[in-house]
């Protein structure tokens, strides 16, 4: 299993950071987590091509973490022509906002052509779902967004990554988080409270609950991005844009 983060930042950009999405690769393919409005520009930028993924999972329903899903289209549509199948899995909902948002931005670009098939997928809480050779389970966490905000926990080639999605500290985050290989984790501030974002300091205490190998720290927003050379723990590192990570 390898991980390339193709953003770490906020919703605002942060740090010149992109928004939220990570690409993992595992012998059965290549699939997203999350895709913020910049991940098509983050994709190019990192050699990647956006026709071999086949499964983009979504945490929520913030622009920052499904926005991308139309530049996605478009560009499979008009410029790449894809053929290939794309599954799309996120909150019950999706596919309705994704439809709004992206008649609202590009009209026509819902119905237009396609020569590949578009599915979607709605998690159901707590239960696993298999797509593309992984089994997927999705954690309820707290996170308005006008649907059930999720953490996910994906498990393929006897590894296991989890990411928080964005969330204020809830209890779940310790069974998503369970003995992975990888936890991705929110950290939008450093000490300052964020509602429904966790910060440095919330982390710190719960790391002794926080049963994964190693824990990466993303969506890091100003306060957290100033503090970052206090942010210090072995089990701790910081995501940056571009970052690769073999599990």
């Amino acid at each position: 299993m390898k991980l390339t983060i193709i953003g770490s930042g906020d919703a605002f950009g942060s740090g010149g950071r992109l928004q939220t999405s990570f690409h993992v690769a595992v012998s059965g393919g290549e699939f997203l987590i999350d895709c913020g409005a910049t991940s098509l520009t983050g994709a190019f930028r990192q050699g990647l091509d956006p026709d071999r993924i086949s499964t983009i999972f979504v945490t929520h329903l913030h622009g920052d973490h499904f926005g991308g899903l139309t530049w996605w289209l478009i560009h499979a549509v008009h410029v790449s022509r894809r053929t290939a199948p794309l599954t799309i899995v996120g909150p019950a909902g999706l596919e309705a906002r994704f439809t709004a948002a992206s008649e609202a931005l590009f009209p026509g670009s819902t119905t237009a052509e396609r020569r590949f098939e578009l599915r979607f997928r709605a998690w159901r809480d707590f239960e696993p779902l298999e797509e593309a050779g992984v089994t997927a389970t999705p954690f309820v966490v707290s996170h308005p967004c006008g649907a059930t905000p999720y953490a996910l926990r994906f498990e393929a080639d006897g590894k296991t990554l989890a990411v928080s999605g964005d969330t204020e500290w809830v209890e779940t985050l310790t069974a998503a988080a369970k003995g992975a290989d990888l936890f991705i984790c929110e950290c939008f501030a450093f000490a300052r409270e964020a509602r429904y974002h966790l910060n440095w300091r919330t982390i710190e205490a719960n790391l002794p609950r926080l049963s994964a190998k190693h824990v990466l720290l993303t969506h890091l927003g100003p306060e957290a991005l100033a503090n970052r050379d206090a942010i210090r723990h072995p089990r701790v590192s910081l995501a940056e844009d571009g970052l690769v990570y073999d599990l």
